[in-house]
């Protein structure tokens, strides 16, 4: 009986030097990767004047007051639905861009591709292009090895203590944090954020790069259900390429095997293989590429965002589909359909909504309560939720077909100041005199109305008021 070594599931990782290339996708990759990490280290430096009880920083997440905060508008904890919906378009956005081009969020807008495209700058300027980076990596440890490595390393962590800096901005007030940060007076969450998320990108960015996409991201997996064959992705035209070879006549492609669209590759694929997991779309391929070609005479677009259903055709020497039939088709228009419904709902929910609510929570141990002198009174807790940066009063009245009298616990008035930007319970007592009290019926419907006394806006709920009088 014979026994067999248990295969291994997981591949050591090969070193991958991506070489340095020019060209239109290089380029706007330079351009996203600016905005986006310009985007993410500035906006929480934004000011927004709200009031003056309420915080001035445009995009804040207070997690201490259950607040969000995102320039004119706020979140309250139960209005949770408008951060679900904006998580459902992102999904269904990510579902279109990819169903239409590919993995574009991976190869241009996914942290992990913009912080990697960083590092690997940072590599290049102190370690040198693709052989200078060979060298250096098969070269024994002698005081240069370790002083290019330590002084990319120090670079590196001064770029992962950046990420993770910026990100506790976005809980508290920036330039406060900042100021404590700088004086260790933080408190003890900031740190233990800054230096998880500082770890990671370091790591992620540094060591682990394609692998967190091989290994830790689902995206690879589900993205073969978004796309199909008329989605515009990078692709190598291979009935053009085909056979390779370094003659230049009739016996061989345009493909002179020259590797440089692998060579630049920093997942470290040969796009000529054909589609794969492992390629995020990100086209410097393709700038390789028709470099490549310019220089031996051929013409551009032997690597190419192109549509696979444009293959055969193109191969019999007829031209590809406009893009817009790629782009335009039942399926991203169904993504584009959802993703604007959603979105138009999300508007027309926040430009409704009130600026007060109110909650009404009948007392039921007892229902009701009989008074000497057959009064029927129930008791009521209600909750009011002032959304002003200032405080507020507001007038409690109520309506019904019964006579019916409303009393506020604490005070002889039917108003009280609810504070900026708080919630306030209000214990309330509505009464029937024996004469005024339901004789027919042990639920009354009843109607609490509220009014703020500033704007003149008014809010209402519908409650029952239980009991009826003797017979």
């Amino acid at each position: 009986m014979s026994s067999t070594e248990p295969q291994s599931l997981y591949a050591a990782r090969e070193p991958i030097f991506p070489r340095r290339v020019k060209g239109y996708y290089r380029n706007l990759k330079w351009w996203v990767m600016a905005v986006t990490l310009g985007i993410y280290y500035l906006t929480p430096w934004i000011r927004w004047d709200r009031g003056p009880n309420l915080p001035d920083q445009a995009v804040l997440i207070d997690m201490a007051h259950r607040r969000f905060y995102f320039f004119w508008i706020e979140i309250w904890p139960h209005e949770f639905y408008f951060v679900a919906g904006l998580l459902i378009m992102a999904g269904l956005g990510l579902f279109l861009f990819t169903s239409a081009l590919g993995r574009v969020w991976c190869g241009y807008t996914c942290p992990q591709t913009v912080w990697t495209d960083l590092f690997i700058l940072v590599e290049r300027w102190i370690e040198g292009d693709r052989n200078a980076r060979v060298r250096l990596w098969k070269a024994k440890w002698d005081f240069r090895k370790w002083r290019l490595r330590v002084t990319k390393w120090a670079v590196w962590l001064v770029i992962a203590l950046a990420t993770g800096g910026a990100w506790v901005f976005y809980f508290a007030d920036a330039p406060t944090l900042a100021r404590d940060l700088v004086t260790f007076q933080a408190p003890s969450i900031a740190w233990a954020t800054i230096a998880v998320l500082t770890a990671t990108t370091f790591v992620f960015g540094g060591f682990m790069r394609e692998q967190v996409c091989n290994y830790m991201c689902p995206w690879p997996r589900i993205q073969a259900a978004m796309m199909d064959p008329e989605t515009l992705t990078v692709a190598y035209r291979d009935w053009r390429g085909e056979p390779r070879g370094k003659k230049h006549d009739n016996t061989t492609g345009d493909c002179i095997d020259c590797m440089a669209c692998v060579n630049v590759c920093p997942a470290g694929i040969d796009i000529r293989d054909g589609q794969q997991m492992e390629c995020i779309t990100c086209a410097l391929c393709i700038d390789a590429c028709d470099d490549i070609m310019a220089k031996i005479g051929k013409p551009r677009g032997l690597i190419d965002y192109l549509a696979l259903s444009d293959q055969e055709g193109e191969a019999a020497g007829q031209p590809p589909k406009p893009i817009w039939q790629h782009v335009l088709r039942f399926r991203t228009m169904l993504y584009t359909g959802l993703w604007a419904l959603i979105g138009f709902g999300l508007v027309f929910a926040l430009f409704i909504r009130a600026d007060i609510e109110m909650t009404v929570s009948p007392v039921r141990n007892p229902t009701f309560v009989t008074l000497s002198d057959g009064t029927i009174r129930n008791i009521y807790d209600i909750r009011l939720l002032n959304k002003n940066g200032d405080d507020r009063e507001f007038h409690l009245s109520l309506t019904s077909d019964e006579i019916l009298r409303i009393e506020l616990e604490g005070t002889a008035e039917r108003s009280i100041t609810v504070p900026a930007n708080e919630t306030m319970l209000q214990r309330v007592y509505v009464s029937a005199r024996p004469g005024d009290a339901p004789a027919t019926a042990d639920r009354t419907d009843l109607r609490f109305w509220v009014e703020d006394l500033t704007s003149g806006e008014r809010a209402h709920k519908d409650t029952i008021f239980n009991g009826r009088a003797a017979q």
